[in-house]
């Protein structure tokens, strides 16, 4: 199958499971929140590098489509935090009023809790479909990626950056955090969905991590050269927030540059992988650096 079809495919399917995974019968409302949140939209790549990886490494497939969807939902838990007016006061996500806009602040932050708490509920069904201990390896990998040495930690850095100047090494340090952890760990998880060697299993992190660090050098150049439109968010709110960027710091024409040697990096991982199939997490990593240009 080529990448365009197994990409449409593999959407599908984790939008499909979304649905049935996401309650809709939630009390006072809480269900709508988590759908609106969650539902028709997005490019689900963290899902889609979960599942890549899983079958590079031959994973147990009923474990790969519960990892993507969990990671998606932390993914989405954080867009609606992120986006509240305590943090990056965003009203726009996806094409769409984000959820405080929607719902109010109280029901998004509950929104956005219960999301979280769902992950990781999905990564422990009781139907013996995923095995004890890779639940346990998925739970971790997650809980990791997410918490203050990752994400949130990320965003913490963040907003305590507004109108600094920081060097190439902070601001890579910040994004490694912030926007790189999930991405990584979303390889990392579907790695662990399968077996595979020590070596293979390094290669595929430095993938995660290139592929991570990549995927915000592109975010800040769309940030300037694209519209709110065609981002389904609220463009340019980086410069209007003095938040400092890949762009501000090198200017746009060396983060293109920038980003496609990062991007390099993730494809020489992949290569020294040796791992027989990793053409779709190839084509993963050229569809993250198309977005720059």
């Amino acid at each position: 199958m080529d990448f365009a079809a197994w990409r449409v495919a593999r959407q599908d399917e984790v939008e499909q499971a979304l649905s049935t995974w996401v309650p809709a019968d939630a009390p006072a409302g809480l269900g709508e929140a988590m759908r609106y949140a969650v539902l028709d939209g997005g490019k689900r790549l963290r899902p889609l590098l979960v599942l890549a990886t899983s079958a590079a490494v031959g994973g147990l497939r009923e474990a790969a489509l519960r990892a993507s969807c969990a990671v998606e939902l932390i993914h989405a838990y954080s867009l609606v935090h992120d986006d509240m007016p305590c943090m990056d006061n965003d009203v726009l996500r996806r094409g769409k009023p984000t959820v405080h806009v929607r719902f109010g602040q109280a029901q998004a932050l509950l929104a956005g809790d219960a999301l979280q708490a769902l992950a990781f509920e999905l990564l422990v069904p009781n139907d013996g479909s995923v095995p004890s201990d890779m639940a346990a390896q998925l739970c971790l990998l997650l809980a990791q990626a997410a918490g203050a040495t990752g994400m949130a930690g990320g965003q913490a850095v963040d907003l305590a950056s507004v109108g600094l100047a920081l060097d190439l090494s902070a601001l890579e340090a910040m994004h490694r955090q912030k926007t790189g952890a999930l991405l990584k760990a979303s390889v990392a998880m579907g790695a662990a969905t399968g077996s595979v060697s020590p070596e293979a299993r390094a290669q595929l992190g430095r993938y995660g991590a290139a592929l991570g660090l990549a995927f915000q050098v592109v975010d800040d150049v769309l940030d300037v050269t694209s519209d709110s439109a065609t981002l389904g968010k609220t463009a340019g709110k980086d410069a209007a927030a003095d938040k400092p960027t890949f762009v501000s710091l090198m200017g746009l024409a060396q983060a293109q540059a920038y980003a496609g040697r990062v991007l390099d990096e993730a494809h020489a991982a992949l290569d020294q992988s040796r791992l027989d199939d990793t053409s779709h997490l190839h084509a993963l990593a050229d569809w993250v650096g198309r977005r720059a240009y």
